[in-house]
């Protein structure tokens, strides 16, 4: 049954199958060491010499098949053992361990950590919501605004990473500022003598979403933190000293109260988003707001604002979500310069058209539905034709829009699932997508060449892709991570339109393609290249930061079909007098 009519899975399942998903992707699938037989999933780890198996709800034409049900281990005798989550993770490290010959002593505790952080929310999904005994003062309202219930939703994370729900920090405080709590709390407010602040706006009034926050004394500005961030940097030496000589006024907690999105550190109340540091690892990273990404934000707003115009105006329904200013404290100290940064991050009512509601995508693609903005609730009683009609609105947002950043601004977007908002209408039908998180954008030097130069190089440099590199990000983000994604959900709906759903993305690419005077690695998509997939399990392994992940080549359902079979009395290859 497809995941849309059944119970959502349990937390030991949802690591099982995440593992494998990761497992899959990178190591077994591109040696073709996996096979499918008898409604199961076999796959071997051939450094080790085990045999996996896995039930499957549904195989997919990108090799991204869904689970159901514990993994098993062939045992000596022949036999199906059941295999526990963490089991399967051990499995994974010495898989690893042998192939690498790098260990990593981290991989094991992160994979528990992720297992606890799918445990609690699924327990908090599960409690009732007027449960006081259980949900605590956070308990959801029930007329929590749509959006906010999809930032919300995501209890499982990202499906192919080995450790989504990773993470430090106690279960008290994840409790208070977690999204999938539901949590809500003011900000913590800190005036700053003027000359110990730093700031930046690409707009004239972008930083007066800060300022109206709370009245600040003559000579100070005020910079608002996270509560938690804040907690965790009280007793800096040099923060300590800055209070006791009243360089900085802790002015407590105060004005409106903010929710947490689905990144944890990006807060909204409402009205505007805040994009803070929070040094807590999250899957993978501390995130903190780096000074060149503080800089970086506002030098490609300004940078990107004819881009954003043109993109808007050449296809409706498409807008950038601006980061016009930053803020954060100037003492000296680099730690607190960047850990108590804050980038201002437009609201979605300033580019979210009138009488639309806005989802987000993450949450419409999840392969379990867990929250409102499910793509199943959203085609509750559709058919096929309905759905397909639905996919084909939804490529023809998000995929025109994309390419021509690339092919005709040299700008590589990030529109991953957790990075665009999806606008659709009273009957749930698409109707815009809103890109945001600049933080992974960047500029090909080949197209922005003296912007770039007119920068800082340490904001330069971390704002540039090469052309090839740049393309990867671009067909992962948008092709692996998102669009195959929310097309499995589909798929989940009505497993036979999956090929259908494949012909429309290739229709739609073949449009661009002609669009854009047909460019070779576009042509090479629709020919059926391998697609890149980010190697989150072997980055992880080799402790990289994200910035560093590498890709792996998956295979592609896009290309036109295999090759004709050569004429038996020509060889392949060989070209007859006919051709000339």
């Amino acid at each position: 049954m497809p995941p849309s009519r059944t119970a959502l899975a349990p937390a030991d399942h949802v690591v099982s199958h995440t593992l494998l998903n990761c497992l899959l992707r990178e190591v077994s699938q591109p040696e073709r060491h996996t096979a499918v037989h008898d409604g199961h999933l076999l796959v071997r780890l051939p450094c080790s010499g085990v045999l996996l198996r896995v039930a499957l709800r549904r195989t997919s034409l990108i090799g991204a098949h869904r689970f159901t049900g514990p993994v098993a281990e062939r045992t000596c005798g022949g036999e199906w053992a059941r295999v526990s989550w963490h089991a399967l993770a051990r499995h994974i490290h010495r898989e690893l361990r042998l192939r690498t010959g790098v260990a990593n002593d981290e991989f094991l505790a992160q994979v528990a950590s992720s297992h606890a952080g799918v445990q609690a929310a699924l327990e908090r999904h599960r409690t009732p919501a007027g449960d006081p005994a259980a949900a605590g003062d956070d308990t959801p309202d029930p007329g929590t605004d749509p959006y906010l219930a999809s930032e919300r939703s995501l209890l499982f994370g990202h499906r192919f990473h080995p450790t989504p729900k990773a993470r430090t920090g106690s279960a008290e405080q994840w409790r208070r500022y977690a999204p999938e709590a539901a949590a809500r709390f003011p900000l913590r407010h800190l005036a700053v003598r003027r000359e110990h602040v730093r700031e930046e706006a690409a707009t004239a009034g972008a930083l007066a979403v800060l300022d109206r926050q709370r009245p600040v004394p003559d000579g100070y500005r005020l910079l608002p933190a996270h509560p938690w961030q804040y907690a965790m940097l009280r007793d800096h030496p040099v923060l300590r000293a800055a209070l006791d000589r009243g360089t900085v006024l802790d002015l407590g907690a105060g004005g409106p109260e903010f929710a947490p999105t689905a990144s944890v550190r990006t807060l909204y109340d409402g009205r505007d988003f805040l994009k803070f540091s929070l040094q807590v690892r999250i899957t993978n990273c501390l995130r903190k707001n780096a000074e060149y990404e503080l800089a970086g934000a506002v030098a490609l707003t300004r940078l990107l604002e004819p881009v954003a115009t043109s993109l808007a105006d050449r296809f409706h329904g498409c807008e950038l979500l601006r980061e016009p200013a930053y803020r954060t404290l100037d003492l000296g100290s680099r730690h607190l310069l960047e850990g108590l940064g804050v980038i201002v991050r437009e609201g979605l009512a300033v580019r979210l058209r009138p009488g639309l509601t806005a989802l987000l995508a993450a949450a419409v693609a999840d392969e379990y539905p867990t929250g409102p903005a499910h793509v199943s609730r959203l085609l509750e009683d559709a058919g096929p034709r309905e759905t397909l009609t639905w996919w084909e609105t939804y490529l023809r947002l998000l995929v025109p829009p994309v390419l021509a950043a690339y092919f005709d601004h040299g700008v590589v977007l990030e529109p991953h699932l957790q990075n665009v908002v999806v606008g659709v209408d009273a009957a749930g039908t698409p109707r815009q997508v809103l890109l945001r998180d600049l933080e992974g954008t960047k500029l090909l030097a080949t197209h922005h060449r003296a912007a770039l130069a007119a920068l800082p190089p340490a904001v330069a440099r971390p704002l540039t892709y090469d052309p090839a590199r740049g393309w990867d990000r671009v067909v992962y983000c948008l092709l692996v991570n998102h669009l195959a994604e929310l097309l499995a959900a589909l798929a989940d709906l009505h497993p036979a339109l999956e090929p259908a759903l494949w012909a429309a993305v290739r229709r739609e690419l073949a449009a661009r393609a002609a669009a854009h005077g047909r460019p070779p690695r576009l042509t090479a998509l629709l020919a059926g290249a391998p697609l890149p997939a980010k190697a989150n399990l072997l980055t992880r392994w080799r402790r990289k930061a994200d910035r560093e992940a590498g890709y792996v080549r998956i295979g592609s359902p896009l290309g036109p079909g295999p090759l004709p079979e050569a004429h038996p009395a020509t060889p392949a290859g060989t070209r007859t007098t006919a051709d000339g």
